[in-house]
């Protein structure tokens, strides 16, 4: 598939992601009785734009083992629900103090500090309620969803790879501990799209831990891709600040080996994943071009 009709697919499905968001946030009964200015700031913090690239993930792998349509979409919105609010969060000034996010003001900023963790805290704990009421998926895989949702956000996953990149501003890492900080911190909300999609399907052990390591590899390519785009893009292109990690004394790999070793690193990420999914044959070339959109993106 050509890089255009992929980013047109990858739109496509941003756009049905954007639509259920917000008719979640104006009419699911798991926020009836909101107060009007959390709901808007939860709101300004998911419907904001942005690629949607995990739930194109999930509804794909979901796809690809006959997953129902409709269960994905609500999983997949309860997934940018997580990764939403931890970019509410992640803007937050104790964190990496951003005033801009896909190029609008982040939610402190649009509103002030104690909404946005309150936002962020709605977003999450909305997710596991939307994964509870998935009606077309039977109770054990909503369990289960649940619970690798909870092991991929909470500490063992994206919330102690954000403690650990917090450190990381004053200790110096190896290569071996910048990676798992970046699967952490980056790579498990991807790996649970990955996987999820599987477990919303009719899969074999075997099979969910093949979309357990492609998610892996997408993940740490879509981190090295967004190292490398905050030290050569600027604030118009990503949509927020540029040059902040290497500023602030964060580890990356980029600045650790340099920006040809990461290049390479990408190509190598891609043909790993590409050929993960071989077993699939034309069935996994969505997911293929989405890794390979992953590592070359240029915003």
């Amino acid at each position: 598939m050509q890089v255009q009709a992929f980013e047109a697919k990858l739109a496509e499905t941003a756009k049905a992601v954007e639509m259920a968001l917000d008719d979640i946030l104006g009419s699911h009964k798991l926020v009836s009785g909101t107060p009007h200015r959390l709901l808007g700031a939860m709101r300004h913090g998911v419907l904001n734009g942005g690629k949607r690239l995990r739930p194109f993930l999930l509804l794909e792998s979901a796809k690809l083992f006959g997953g129902d349509r409709a269960g994905a979409l609500m999983a997949a919105v309860a997934l940018e629900c997580v990764h939403s609010y931890s970019l509410v969060h992640d803007d937050l000034p104790a964190m990496d103090d951003d005033d801009l996010r896909r190029g609008q003001p982040t939610v402190h900023k649009a509103y002030d500090e104690a909404t946005a963790i309150l936002a962020g805290d709605a977003l999450l704990t909305l997710a596991f309620g939307l994964l509870a009421e998935i009606e077309t998926a039977t109770a054990d895989k909503r369990v289960a969803l649940v619970a690798l949702l909870a092991r991929r956000a909470g500490s063992p996953g994206m919330v102690g790879g954000q403690i650990l990149d917090l450190a990381a501003e004053t200790e110096s890492l190896s290569e071996l501990e910048i990676a798992r900080m970046q699967a952490m911190k980056t790579g498990a909300l991807i790996s649970f799209a990955c996987e999820a999609g599987a477990v919303l399907g009719t899969v074999s052990t075997e099979e969910r831990a093949h979309m357990r390591r492609f998610g892996d590899v997408v993940g740490l390519a879509f981190q090295l891709a967004d190292d490398l785009l905050d030290e050569t893009a600027n604030a118009a292109t990503l949509g927020k600040a540029a040059g902040k990690d290497r500023g602030k004394g964060k580890k990356t790999l980029p600045a650790l080996h340099g920006h040809g070793w990461t290049r390479d690193k990408l190509g190598d990420l891609v043909d790993e994943a590409e050929e993960l999914l071989q077993p699939f044959g034309e069935r996994g070339s969505l997911l293929a071009q989405a890794a390979r959109f992953a590592a070359t993106r240029t915003r």
